[in-house]
């Protein structure tokens, strides 16, 4: 028994165990004030360096292939903004003693919001998938969600939803923090690329460490928003459960429609992680303006909040898996 015991705990991944040091960490210590500033600029520095690493390990020829896929980004964008709402719809159905009028248009909000960044090309990276082909998707989901958001928003709930949203604004972050540190990389490529493509692991670990971030900042800001005072224990763990089924539904569409399309393996892994994710970091300040003033603030962030903690917990055991399969297998490998 003791043996048996033992070697669970040794086929416990450290890296879980981070995550849910992360979490407790933000649970009890959130970041707030100067502390939440320095924990965000950290974390935009650590996710500029790591589109810096990987422009600077792929070659110049990846990134060509990776913009003519065009079938795998229709397939991504169309499971973001259409596959994902329509699942989501069904939910106002229920009546308001099952799922609150507010939490239901929380799942609607959840639903039309675009694909997280970070994240997405993280996970895609830990995951051994496309690279290229999750950078310019999740950038480019970022960008046409901020028009296709309250657009979806309005045609689904009635124009009450609709806003007005800074896009000059945006393309500028999208292209200061995430394309211009890739393109920096690129031309860096012939001088370190070959470093770094030697060292897989030591890239792998920053990946990782990355993550870890995302995750104490992210939980802070849903703390610190509130998340354990909107709803009794009963609705959080309902809330929760139906983040995760549709988590759940959206990972086995991506998964079986890739190979429906005859993607490669590659192309599959960059197709579930930009598919089944959403941006809290989009999500949360589009909120303030689509929703500005309105009395069920919480309730129709809670989902956004909760659905982001579980994809990160869930895309990090399934990028973990695809790296491990990947590596024992020389097939895989080659697709």
């Amino acid at each position: 028994m003791f043996c048996r015991a033992k070697a669970i705990i040794m086929k416990i991944d450290p890296f879980l165990l981070l995550m849910i040091a992360a979490v407790v960490l933000a649970t009890f210590a959130p970041a707030t004030n100067a502390a939440a500033v320095s924990v965000d600029g950290l974390g935009t520095a650590a996710v500029a360096m790591l589109f810096f690493l990987h422009g600077a390990a792929l070659s110049p020829r990846t990134i060509l292939d990776g913009l003519k896929q065009w079938k795998l980004h229709l397939f991504i964008l169309a499971t973001t903004f259409v596959v994902f709402p329509t699942i989501v719809l069904p939910l106002r159905l229920l009546p308001d003693l099952v799922l609150p009028a507010d939490l239901a248009l929380g799942f609607i909000y959840l639903g039309v919001l675009p694909s997280a960044v970070s994240s997405s090309i993280a996970y895609t990276a830990m995951a051994k998938g496309n690279v290229p082909a999750a950078v310019c998707n999740s950038a480019g989901s970022n960008v046409f969600g901020l028009l296709l958001t309250p657009l979806l928003m309005s045609m689904l709930i009635g124009p009450a939803a609709s806003g007005t949203m800074d896009l000059g604004q945006t393309l500028h972050d999208v292209c200061l923090q995430l394309l211009l540190p890739f393109g920096l990389g690129q031309l860096a490529h012939s001088l370190i690329g070959p470093v770094l493509q030697r060292n897989g692991r030591w890239l792998s670990n920053y990946d990782q460490w990355v993550i870890v971030l995302i995750i104490y900042s992210a939980f802070s800001q849903s703390v610190t928003a509130g998340l354990w005072q909107v709803l009794p224990i009963s609705g959080l763990l309902l809330t929760g459960g139906l983040c995760l089924l549709i988590l759940l539904v959206v990972i086995g569409f991506t998964t079986r429609g890739a190979r429906y399309l005859g993607l490669s393996r590659a192309d599959e892994i960059a197709a579930v992680f930009c598919g089944s994710k959403k941006s809290l970091a989009s999500g949360l300040p589009l909120a303030q303006v689509l929703f500005a003033g309105a009395p069920g603030f919480g309730m129709i962030v809670l989902p956004i909040m909760l659905y982001n903690q579980i994809q990160i917990m869930v895309g990090a055991v399934l990028a973990r898996r695809y790296a491990d399969r990947i590596a024992s297998s020389p097939l895989d490998q080659a697709a």
